[in-house]
């Protein structure tokens, strides 16, 4: 099977949300292949990711194997949900600005920062010490291939709505190489694509409000 038809055929729809705020605050600082957990306003993004996408019915359960989306996925599945790992969708190895905030960058590898802020979103570019653009987006099309794989179930059709709790990088290119858009993508964000002959994006960047969390 053809890697165009593994993302092309088929009736259903993938959800996609990017884990909550954690304990090592992926809000400001660049967790990438550290696994830092959900702090408790992270679980409260995971619960408001939830009510969005209530009343759906998962026929499938994707998460990156990191504990912070693995624990989204249980929050927004419900724990008796079966939650299958996908290892190539560990977000993108930040080397040595693995943990760092911008700033921190900034003072610590003066060059690199002004490398990696004109470049960084190209193929090519890669961190010091961690991993290129292209090698990420090759490993993540390996994970995209292998869920769809493990969504059809040896179908040659996929039916039914599957659920993927990932990261931004991750979450950037599935949708990118899937609808050609690039959202935003903010912590605890939902993402609805629908695939009949092609894929569509239905809404992009849907935040719920965790104030509201119960």
């Amino acid at each position: 099977m053809s890697i165009q038809s593994l993302f092309t055929n088929g009736e259903g729809t993938l959800i996609l949300v990017r884990h909550g705020e954690t304990e090592g605050q992926s809000s400001i600082r660049y967790h990438g292949r550290t696994d830092v957990a959900l702090d408790d306003y992270g679980r409260a993004q995971m619960r408001a990711a939830a009510r969005i996408v209530r009343g759906e019915t998962f026929s499938k359960v994707f998460a990156s194997p990191l504990s912070r989306a693995a624990e989204g996925a249980r929050i927004i599945a419900g724990n008796g949900a079966e939650v299958v790992s996908i290892v190539e969708f560990v977000e993108i190895d930040f080397g040595a600005f693995e943990g760092l905030t911008i700033e921190e960058i900034r003072q610590r590898y003066p060059a690199e920062y002004e490398r990696w802020r004109s470049g960084r979103l190209e193929a090519s570019y890669h961190y010091p010490g961690g991993e290129s653009g292209a090698a990420f987006r090759a490993r993540v099309g390996e994970g995209m291939r292998r869920m769809f794989e493990l969504w059809r179930g040896g179908r040659s059709r996929f039916r039914g709505t599957a659920l993927l709790v990932a990261h931004r990088g991750v979450i950037r290119v599935i949708i990118n190489r899937l609808v050609g858009i690039t959202p935003a993508i903010e912590l605890g964000s939902v993402h609805i694509l629908d695939c009949e002959d092609a894929w569509r994006a239905r809404a992009l960047d849907l935040v719920g409000n965790p104030e509201f969390s119960c």
